[in-house]
């Protein structure tokens, strides 16, 4: 496959600056996932690669050459859009068999037969094969255009939401057969998405972007559990983080709107700041400090608490079907290795 750099890359359009300097490496066979809410720039980034939109600074590069100048064509690159984008009278055959018959390709029909064969049973479409698209539910039409790209065997997948419009279940179906795939394929990917599961879930490494700019950069695990500011803190996680004002006092840093304290950890040496607890690192019943819970969401596999405390309330997670009653008052603590303390513009201490 190939690998992508982009350089310092900005782009407006009118007097809005949808990218500010971005630069990104993703390396040959990585899912590598954009992360940001909408009018991030992250569709305006995928647009920059695939050479739909001409960059006003930076560069652009797939495996170390300059393509700046190089039209989409050139690029060797597969886009699969959030909408499906597929021929309604053609078969699916004839969709997945589309690009390989252009002017650019024309491959003879055994290979582009070869080739669409091989796809469908990735996707698990093969049934579909002699089916018009317009007869098709929404994630089998996302499975074609995912397969349309595909067969094209490209240097590098960009996908913009692609699941978007699909029901909670397919998508997580087909966050699975994706993920697969690519590992099966060894092909480099771009994912965007605002999807907090879709990014943790999918990516080898995510780029958290916001008004343009990227805002951290790595694993996983480094966004789940370091994040660099408040804003990366709150996108990822769900429930959100609780985030709590704090002072320091008496040798803790202490809450003005109810009885809580935290010890000052490694780096944490403002005055005031704010305290970052994960719901799930709030444990009920072990703990000095007490609370009323006001709300109770039992899901199944978890229970999320709502604890009231003077004027702040915490979300709390506890496994499985909880016991604890509304209304009921209790103790409940925090785990203090897993605190997080950034400073009051939000950025990580």
């Amino acid at each position: 496959m190939s690998d992508v750099r982009l350089e310092n890359i900005s782009k407006r359009f009118g007097d809005t600056l949808a990218l500010e300097e971005v630069s990104l490496h993703i390396h040959d066979d990585e899912f590598f996932v954009l992360l940001g809410p909408t009018g991030a720039g992250k569709t305006t980034t995928l647009r920059v690669i695939a050479g739909l939109e001409k960059q006003d600074d930076g560069h652009v590069y797939l495996d170390d050459m300059l393509m700046d100048g190089a039209q989409p064509a050139d690029r060797d690159v597969a886009f699969v859009f959030q909408q499906y984008s597929l021929y309604p009278n053609m078969s699916v055959y004839d969709n997945l068999a589309f690009p390989l018959r252009s002017p650019l390709r024309r491959l003879p029909e055994g290979e582009i037969r070869q080739r669409v064969t091989e796809a469908a049973e990735k996707l698990r479409i093969t049934h579909l094969l002699e089916r018009k698209t317009a007869r098709l539910s929404g994630g089998e039409m996302q499975r074609v255009s995912i397969g349309r790209a595909i067969v094209r065997q490209p240097r590098i997948f960009l996908m913009d939401e692609p699941l978007s419009n699909l029901d909670a279940k397919l998508r997580e179906s087909l966050r699975v057969e994706l993920k697969h795939l690519q590992k099966t394929q060894g092909s480099t990917t771009l994912f965007v998405t605002h999807d907090q599961i879709e990014a943790l879930t999918m990516a080898d490494r995510i780029a958290v972007l916001d008004q343009g700019r990227i805002i951290q950069n790595g694993t996983p695990f480094d966004i789940y559990d370091r994040p660099s500011t408040t804003f990366v803190a709150q996108l990822v996680g769900t429930p959100r983080i609780n985030l709590i004002a704090a002072e320091w006092q008496d040798g803790a840093y202490r809450t003005p709107g109810a009885a809580l304290s935290f010890a000052r950890q490694n780096g944490a040496a403002a005055e005031k700041v704010l305290v970052g607890v994960r719901p799930e690192d709030v444990r009920p019943g072990a703990g000095d400090f007490r609370g009323e819970v006001v709300l109770v969401e039992p899901l199944g596999v978890e229970t999320i608490l709502h604890i009231r405390t003077g004027e702040i309330t915490l979300l709390c997670v506890v496994s499985g079907l909880s016991s604890i009653q509304l209304g009921e008052v209790l103790s409940f603590g925090f785990a203090v290795e897993r605190l997080h303390f950034f400073e009051m513009n939000g950025r990580r201490l």
